[in-house]
């Protein structure tokens, strides 16, 4: 047998392995995709889908701002409970980062707030001071009690009587939502309003 007609046949070997290699990958992701496709049609799985988007008020740079209708699936139960349990007639307002200035959209929901609070003369509220996690708790604390003076000053100078309202801050200890970027950050910068009857 010469050389030629050994390389040849070594070629063609290799060639018939590296098909063969080809067709079990093939098969492989065949078989793959077709487990894929059977776990998505059992009955009882259930994929998470994200919360609805509402229509919302645009914020400083054009952004609407809304916030979810109910807690992300990541959120712990014993967060979620907290949230319901502090549901108010009145709307959260959101802040920049690092701010406490009242911004347009802020001052529509506090127009708002305003309303409801002149037709149930009885009620009281706490504004609670929120900032998203960055930062110091020492800093975020006294920015959320910024944030609280900022929006009571507001409802004050709109005619709400002082003596109907309390600020508390919690600073970043109290997320309404979890996560490590701005999409989370943006939710949490906020002064919410808890009503009580006097």
């Amino acid at each position: 047998m010469s050389e030629i007609d050994s390389s040849s046949k070594g070629n063609e070997m290799r060639g018939h392995r590296r098909a063969l290699r080809m067709k079990a990958l093939c098969i492989g992701a065949l078989g793959g995709l077709v487990l894929l496709a059977a776990c998505a049609k059992q009955p009882g799985v259930t994929t998470i889908q994200p919360p609805p988007q509402a229509a919302g008020v645009p914020a400083a740079h054009g952004e609407v701002v809304t916030p979810p209708p109910v807690p992300r699936p990541e959120q712990p139960v014993k967060q979620g409970a907290q949230a319901a349990l502090q549901e108010s007639p009145l709307k959260d307002i959101f802040f920049d980062f690092d701010r406490s200035n009242i911004r347009p959209d802020a001052k529509v929901a506090l127009a708002e707030d305003i309303g409801w609070l002149r037709t149930h003369a009885m009620a009281a509220i706490t504004i609670a001071g929120h900032c998203d996690e960055r930062g110091t708790s020492e800093y975020n604390l006294a920015l959320g009690e910024r944030r609280a003076q900022a929006a009571k000053d507001y409802l004050v100078a709109l005619g709400l009587n002082t003596k109907r309202v309390t600020t508390v801050s919690y600073g970043k200890e109290r997320p309404f939502i979890l996560g490590h970027d701005e999409s989370a950050w943006k939710w949490n910068r906020r002064a919410h309003f808890v009503v009580k009857e006097k």
